[in-house]
């Protein structure tokens, strides 16, 4: 607890952490970044057009991790959140202007997480050309699974997630327009990566609302699933 001369005190904020697979050891959650419409099929549904423009990036608070199998509250001023199923990067080592081809040398490992959204305040951000903090960062906004340590993983690798035991979103992470190693480099040239950085990759086509007492369950074949109950 830090203490000043005038005798009120602060309690410092916890570091959030993951859990790490074969290890007691967590993960200390720095920063969170996002990519936006990664994937043509959820550009499209999205009324974006699925070129292959450098991509652009967004941020979510640390404090927005959820983690553990804790339920997700239903924010409040939204009457539709929703889910959108994502490869998540866990950055080991840092660094800035990283080059695609070292870039793997950079990860600690990955595992499956979901950018909750508060669509309709995004569509009204969109509309008024505002930012979209409020729509991608509040408390549970990103909830992560467990990470498993490694610096690759195939193209070929499913990606789903269903509602309630309704499949929604299915793909594989070989259609992400821009690579892993192509993200953590794009990302490096704007500021310099760190130990603890999360990089949320992307979303497949079939993202949609969820509604309180729904149960959502994240898949990404070869890394353990991610269940999240919206309280």
């Amino acid at each position: 607890m830090g203490e000043c001369e005038t005798g009120w005190s602060v309690t410092p904020p916890v570091v959030p952490g993951l859990a790490v697979e074969g290890s007691d050891a967590r993960f200390p959650v720095g920063r969170i970044f996002c990519v936006g419409r990664n994937y043509a099929d959820h550009a499209l549904e999205m009324g974006a057009d699925p070129v292959r423009e450098p991509p652009f990036f967004f941020m979510k608070q640390s404090s927005a991790l959820l983690t553990d199998g804790a339920a997700l509250p239903y924010p409040p001023r939204t009457a539709s959140l929703h889910h959108e199923v994502e490869l998540v990067v866990a950055i080991g080592t840092g660094g800035s202007g990283i080059a695609p081809a070292d870039a793997l040398d950079h990860i600690f490992g990955y595992a499956v997480g979901i950018d909750m959204t508060r669509r309709d305040l995004q569509d009204e951000a969109k509309a008024k050309r505002r930012p979209w903090d409020v729509a991608k960062s509040f408390d549970g906004a990103a909830p992560v699974g467990v990470i498993v340590p490694g610096r690759t993983m195939a193209g070929d690798i499913g990606i789903s997630l269903s509602v309630d035991g309704a499949v929604r979103q299915t793909g594989k992470l070989g259609a992400m327009i821009w690579s892993v190693p192509e993200i953590i480099a794009e990302l490096s040239t704007y500021q310099a990566l760190l130990p603890g950085d999360l990089i949320f990759t992307g979303t497949p086509a079939g993202v949609g609302a969820v509604e309180a007492g729904q149960v959502m369950h994240a898949e990404i074949e070869t890394l353990p699933s991610l269940s999240v109950r919206v309280a």
